[in-house]
């Protein structure tokens, strides 16, 4: 089992996890390390280089505003982003920035954050080297790889057994939708209660439903803010927020909405993408598992809450314990990552997740919801990445709106079956995960092709 619940869903700042949250992480994860090594004081001079996906999109999806932030010891979980603003324009009127809030040196940011569009690493196409210069000697530099999600890891990390590429030792350790569905049958146990009994190797139970209901207040909190808040979206595309006016007309024409049936879905269509417009404009948002695709788990929970006729808050836990292990197999056995496998590994996992959560709270065993969790991603597979000016707004915003439609109805197909199905949920994860190698790199979040291109030559 490679991620717990509170790894897949993290609180943290938009755009994108990946490019937003994931550098700012690695960037202040740098700067400790040269105050932990107490090197931090003699630095001069910091460079930052990054490549591939984060050099070809960085800009759209403000990675260069993260690393500020992380250099200057801001980690995505704890900022607050009207503050964030204040602090970036200070650096960029002043040209100084305070490493890890202890050491002020003079910043140029057009020679020290440096776009390389040129170059890849092997490992991951998410890719950064930090260089820290005292005088003209280089005093310290390491590699950081942003591999979705949020998650880090830097180049001592890969291949070791660490909490994000190793097993835990957990009661239930499971790698592949057969574990799930072989623990459960002998065990007697819900997808859920695994996931639980796993939990609670780091954290008790009144822990583990404090800490659940909490990812779940901000993401309801996230739809109500999303709501309220009206404009055009920041980065250029001129994208007007659409989730005041929507939820306004909704509520102008309730009773009308009685005899509608597909209101429902106006409903959750809103609350998908008040949540990525949120996310698009850099306010607070939760990966699940990722940025891009954090519309889709909120909305089909919401949906779950207003629209099921016994929803209740052990309901909730159970969704979302249950999206969590499904989104683990994901993340263990493909990948989580736009810039590795396309928007399959962010919209489509995310619709696995909720189709999966959603099944788990209406009551269905744990065959139906590997079943849905394997419609979820069916029907998205090949999905690309290809963000038109680098911005998580085109298609993204719609994406996940389209994608939270889906997981319902992944989910509805499945309970009006018994469990029973021709493709299993590991063999379509297999599927995406060589379909993500054959996809064209201009389909990984680089807007080098597809919409991103055909969008801007119109």
């Amino acid at each position: 089992m490679v991620a717990s619940t509170f790894e897949l869903f993290k609180i943290g700042v938009g755009p994108s996890s990946s490019h937003t949250m994931g550098p700012m992480l690695a960037a202040a994860l740098f700067v400790e390390r040269l105050h932990s090594a107490g090197r931090i004081n003699q630095v001069t001079r910091l460079e930052t280089r990054l490549f591939g996906s984060l050099a070809l999109t960085g800009k759209g999806h403000a990675t260069d505003r993260a690393v500020l932030l992380g250099l200057s010891g801001q980690k995505p979980e704890k900022i607050e982003p009207d503050e964030a603003d204040q602090l970036v324009e200070s650096i960029r009127s002043r040209s100084r920035i305070k490493l890890a809030d202890v050491h002020e040196i003079a910043f140029d940011e057009d020679a020290d954050v440096v776009f390389d569009q040129k170059k890849r690493l092997d490992f991951h196409s998410n890719a950064m080297r930090f260089n820290a210069f005292a005088g003209d000697d280089l005093a310290d530099t390491c590699v950081y790889y942003s591999v979705g999600g949020g998650a880090v890891l830097d180049e001592t990390q890969i291949g070791s057994n660490n909490p994000e590429t190793g097993l835990w030792d957990v009661p239930h350790p499971f790698c592949s939708g057969a574990d799930l569905l072989k623990i459960a049958d002998e065990k007697g146990l819900s997808i859920a209660d695994i996931m639980r009994n796993n939990e609670r190797t780091g954290k008790s139970d009144d822990e583990i439903s404090a800490d659940v209901r909490a990812i779940a207040g901000a993401m309801s909190a996230c739809i109500d803010r999303g709501i309220q808040q009206g404009g055009v979206l920041p980065g250029g595309l001129k994208v007007k927020r659409r989730a005041p006016l929507i939820h306004a007309r909704l509520m102008e024409r309730q009773e009308r909405s009685l005899s509608d049936p597909l209101t429902i879905l106006d409903w959750v269509n809103l609350w998908a993408l008040a949540v990525n417009e949120e996310n698009a404009a850099g306010g607070k948002v939760v990966t699940a598992p990722t940025n891009g695709a954090a519309g889709i788990v909120p909305s089909v929970l919401r949906f779950y809450e207003r629209f099921a006729p016994k929803a209740d808050a052990k309901g909730v836990e159970t969704f979302l314990l249950t999206a969590a292990a499904i989104g683990s197999l994901f993340k263990e056995n493909a990948s989580i990552s736009g810039a590795e496998v396309g928007c399959q590994g962010e919209v489509g996992v995310a619709c696995s997740m909720a189709a999966a959560g959603l099944t788990a709270a209406w009551g269905g065993t744990p065959l139906q919801v590997e079943n849905a969790a394997e419609i979820g991603m069916e029907h998205n597979l090949g999905l690309t990445c290809d963000p038109v000016a680098g911005l998580v707004q085109v298609p993204c915003i719609e994406r996940n709106a389209v994608g939270a439609v889906k997981a319902i109805e992944a989910a509805r197909l499945s309970i009006l079956g018994d469990g029973t199905h021709r493709v299993s949920l590991d063999e379509v994860i297999e599927t995406m995960r060589k379909t993500g190698l054959d996809m064209s790199e201009r389909y990984k979040e680089t807007s080098q092709g597809g919409l991103a291109v055909n969008l801007v030559e119109c």
